[in-house]
C-alpha cells in the first residue's frame, strides 16, 4: 500500500505545478515585470484544456497503457520547462503563455492516465480513502511548491534556473514511473483486453454516444453528476469573497497573504489529510452527514462576522478561526467527494473507467470556476451580507441533498461496501 500512495502522490504533486505557477507566480512575476492587470487576467483562459479532458478521455482508456501516458505526459511537461526557460516573461510573454497552455495540456492528460491508474490500484475503503488523501494532499502540495516556494527564490535564482530545476523534477519523475512496480499488473491485463477492444468496443469508437449512455447507465452517476456541480457553490463563494471584505475593513494585503495562503492552506492539507485517516474507520455517508453540517455551521459563523466593520484584534482573530476552519472543513471535503467518485467509477466497466472519473472531475472543476467567475458579481450587486445569505442557502441545500442520500439515495451504506480485493 505505501508503494501506492507514494506513487500516487508523487505524480499528484507534478500535476499541481501548473496550477500553482499560473495561480500564484505568474500574476506577481508579471506585474512586476509592468504587465496590466488586463493581460494578466486573460491568463486564465490557459485553464481551458481542464474543462475539456473529457474529450479526449476515451483515447487515453482505449490505446496504450497508462504507464505509456503517464511516462509520455510528464516528459513533455520536462520538454515543455525546458523550453520555458529559454524564454524571458518580459520579451516573450506569449511564448510563455503558450509554453503554459502546453503545461496545461499536459498535465489535464496525465490527470486522466493516473485517476484511471488509481480507480485499478485502489481496492477497499481503507485503500480508497488514504488514496485519496494522496491525490488531494499532493496536488496541493505541488501547488504551494510551485506558487509559494518558487516564488520566494525566484529573484534569487531567476526565471531560466528555475524552469531548469522544473526540468529535472519532472524528468526525475518520468523515470520513476517508467520503472514503477506497482504498474506492473496493468501490462497483464491490458493485453487480456485487447481482444474485446478490437471487437464490441471498437463500435463505441465510432459511436461515440454508446460511450456515454455507458458513462450515464453507471450505478449512482446521475447523482453524483449533480453533486460534484453543486456541492462548493456556497463554500467557494465565502472561501473567494471573505478574504476581499478582510482587504476592505481589518487586513493589508500582507497580512491576508499569510493567514489565507499559507495557513488557511496547511489547515486545508490537513482535513485533507484527516479524511483519508476517518475513512479507514468510518463509513463515508455517516462522515459527509456529520461534516456538510459542520461547514453550513462555519459558515453562519463567518456571516456573522460581516456585521463587524470596525477593525480589532478580536475580531481579526475571529477572523482567521473562521478561514481555518473553512480550509480545514474544505480539505476534508474534498477528500470524500473524490472517494464517492471513485466508488462510483469503480462501478463501471475497465474500458471506461478513466473517461467515467474524468467526466466526473470535469464537472467538478467547472462547478467551481463558473461560480468564482459569479461570486464577484453578486457581491457588487447585493453587498456582502446578501450574497453571503445565499451562499450560505446553497451550503444548507447541498448538506440537505447529501443528508437524503445517505438515507433514500446513491449514499445508502450498503452501496459503499467495501470493493472485492
Amino acid at each position: 500500500m505505501n508503494d501506492k500512495l507514494v506513487f500516487l502522490g508523487l505524480l499528484y504533486f507534478v500535476q499541481g505545478i501548473p496550477y500553482g505557477l499560473q495561480s500564484s507566480l505568474l500574476p506577481v512575476y508579471l506585474r512586476g515585470a509592468g504587465h496590466s492587470l488586463t493581460r494578466i487576467g486573460f491568463t486564465k483562459i490557459l485553464y481551458f484544456p481542464w474543462v475539456l479532458k473529457v474529450l479526449w478521455a476515451p483515447l487515453v482508456d482505449r490505446v496504450g497503457t497508462k504507464r505509456r501516458w503517464l511516462v509520455g505526459t510528464v516528459s513533455g511537461l520536462a520538454l515543455t520547462c525546458l523550453i520555458s526557460a529559454a524564454l524571458a516573461p518580459e520579451a516573450h510573454i506569449w511564448g510563455v503563455a503558450g509554453t503554459l497552455l502546453a503545461m496545461n495540456t499536459l498535465a489535464s492528460v496525465q490527470d486522466i492516465a493516473v485517476d484511471g491508474a488509481a480507480v485499478g490500484l485502489l481496492k477497499g475503503r481503507g485503500e480508497l480513502g488514504l488514496g485519496n488523501t494522496a491525490q488531494v494532499v499532493g496536488y496541493k502540495a505541488g501547488s504551494v511548491f510551485a506558487g509559494g516556494g518558487l516564488l520566494a527564490v525566484i529573484d534569487v535564482a531567476g526565471w531560466g534556473w528555475m524552469f531548469m530545476l522544473l526540468t529535472f523534477v519532472y524528468a526525475g519523475v518520468a523515470l520513476f514511473v517508467w520503472g514503477a512496480p506497482v504498474l506492473d499488473d496493468e501490462t497483464v491485463r491490458s493485453q487480456q483486453a485487447d481482444g474485446s477492444r478490437r471487437g464490441g468496443q471498437g463500435a463505441d469508437a465510432v459511436r461515440p454516444w454508446r460511450v456515454w449512455r455507458k458513462l450515464l447507465a453507471v450505478p449512482g452517476t446521475p447523482w453524483t453528476v449533480l453533486y460534484v456541480l453543486t456541492y462548493k457553490l456556497g463554500e467557494q463563494g465565502a472561501v473567494t469573497m471573505f478574504p476581499l471584505f478582510l482587504l476592505d475593513h481589518h487586513m493589508t494585503a500582507r497580512e491576508l497573504g499569510f493567514w489565507n495562503g499559507v495557513i488557511a492552506m496547511g489547515f486545508s492539507i490537513c482535513g485533507s489529510s484527516l479524511g483519508g485517516l476517518l475513512l479507514a474507520q468510518f463509513s463515508i455517508g455517516a462522515l459527509m452527514r456529520r461534516v456538510f453540517v459542520l461547514r453550513t455551521v462555519s459558515m453562519v459563523f463567518q456571516s456573522s462576522l460581516l456585521t463587524v466593520l470596525e477593525p480589532s484584534p478580536l475580531m481579526k482573530g475571529m477572523a482567521v478561526l473562521s478561514m481555518s476552519v473553512q480550509h480545514f472543513l474544505g480539505g476534508l471535503i474534498t477528500t470524500l467527494t473524490f472517494t464517492t467518485m471513485m466508488h462510483c467509477t469503480q462501478r463501471a466497466e475497465e474500458s471506461i473507467q478513466a473517461t467515467h472519473y474524468s467526466f466526473l472531475a470535469t464537472l467538478e472543476v467547472l462547478g467551481k470556476l463558473t461560480f468564482s467567475a459569479l461570486a464577484g458579481g453578486l457581491v457588487d450587486w447585493f453587498g456582502f451580507q446578501v450574497a453571503f445569505l445565499f451562499f450560505l442557502t446553497l451550503s444548507a441545500g447541498t448538506a440537505l441533498h447529501v443528508w437524503t442520500a445517505t438515507f433514500t439515495g446513491a449514499l445508502r451504506e450498503h452501496q459503499l461496501k467495501e470493493q472485492p480485493k
